[in-house]
């Protein structure tokens, strides 16, 4: 009788590491190593990188994946080229040239004129090229099989657009942008109003909210890494949302929290969503409403590990709001 390879035994690991995504990976095969590098049950990302494009892509393991949602609003950083004169179906280096044309003479004065109309808010029509769907077929399977469909404009904002550097046929761009925000179409869109037309040459995301490259790591760093020091490259889950007010509660309150029970705050507490904490253990978040402590996205915490918060790497984060602490003489 011919046996079965033995399968790899998992382990429920909470956290989120922070991966420098080399080029030419799609991002759920990253997602995938990752994974398996730790041997973690589950794991996703926070927001797709084409295979094209390198830099911070966050990979949440176990229940951090349930935060993964918080991360997709979260403004991004990119250092990007832009070849100017060729226009492709794909609007970056890997797909059909479509046509070339001159470039007109270039300088700084021009280009910051035209950069110009490419900040602030904007309309942007998603690219065929995506990953969105219409009626449950991803764009690019459509634009794959040479169809084309309309697509509706978004409202983005490009917060920061500056010049890096430039040739006679390329511009590097630093953007600061917002979620859901195309630099495949932002250089198609450069490249018209120069009247040369343009496509996306590479792409690295350089930040991802208050996270940059210097906090990331490597495939090949994690996976020459012994175990102990794999684990230490783990950043715990509440570093997915820096920016939520926290909420310590006593054993009762969290009791009741985790079991989908809301609580009466009996003080002013800001509307929204909240970071929960019971034992100085993070147990997920919550959401404050008119005076009522209300349960929304919290962990399954029972027989998984959680990355240790003093080996998680040194980021400046947002801010958080005022720390209540909910004991049983408030309630």
């Amino acid at each position: 009788m011919i046996r079965s390879p033995a399968r790899r035994s998992q382990v429920n690991l909470n956290g989120v590491v922070l991966l420098d995504k080399p080029i030419g990976l799609t991002s759920n095969t990253a997602v995938q190593r990752v994974r398996h590098l730790f041997s973690a049950r589950k794991a996703g990302h926070t927001g797709s990188l084409d295979p094209l494009a390198s830099g911070v892509l966050p990979i949440c393991l176990g229940e951090a994946t349930k935060l993964a949602g918080f991360l997709l609003d979260t403004d991004k950083r990119y250092r990007t080229t832009i070849r100017l004169g060729v226009t492709t179906d794909t609007a970056d280096s890997t797909g059909q040239v479509l046509s070339t044309n001159p470039v007109p003479t270039l300088d700084a004065g021009v280009l910051e004129t035209i950069l110009e109309r490419f900040r602030g808010t904007l309309s942007q029509v998603p690219p065929m090229y995506s990953a969105l769907k219409q009626s449950g077929v991803r764009l690019y399977e459509l634009a794959r099989r040479g169809i084309e469909v309309e697509r509706q404009a978004r409202r983005i904002d490009i917060h920061e657009l500056s010049l890096i550097g430039y040739t006679d046929t390329s511009l590097e761009l630093h953007v600061h942008c917002s979620k859901g925000t195309y630099i495949r179409v932002l250089a198609e869109d450069i490249g018209r109003a120069l009247d040369c037309g343009a496509h996306m040459e590479t792409l690295c995301r350089t930040a991802v909210g208050p996270w940059t490259l210097a906090d990331t790591h490597t495939l090949d760093a994690l996976t020459r890494c012994d175990p102990d020091g794999r684990l230490a490259c783990v950043a715990p889950m509440d570093l997915l949302v820096p920016d939520l007010p926290r909420v310590d509660c006593d054993d009762a309150t969290a009791f009741r929290l985790q079991r989908g029970q809301s609580v009466s705050v009996p003080y002013p507490l800001t509307d929204g969503p909240v970071r929960l904490y019971g034992g100085g253990v993070f147990l997920g978040i919550g959401e404050a409403f008119n005076g009522t402590l209300a349960p929304r996205r919290m962990f399954n915490l029972a027989a998984s590990a959680q990355a240790n918060p003093a080996t998680a790497p040194e980021i400046e984060p947002v801010p958080a709001g005022p720390l209540w602490n909910l004991s049983a003489g408030d309630r």
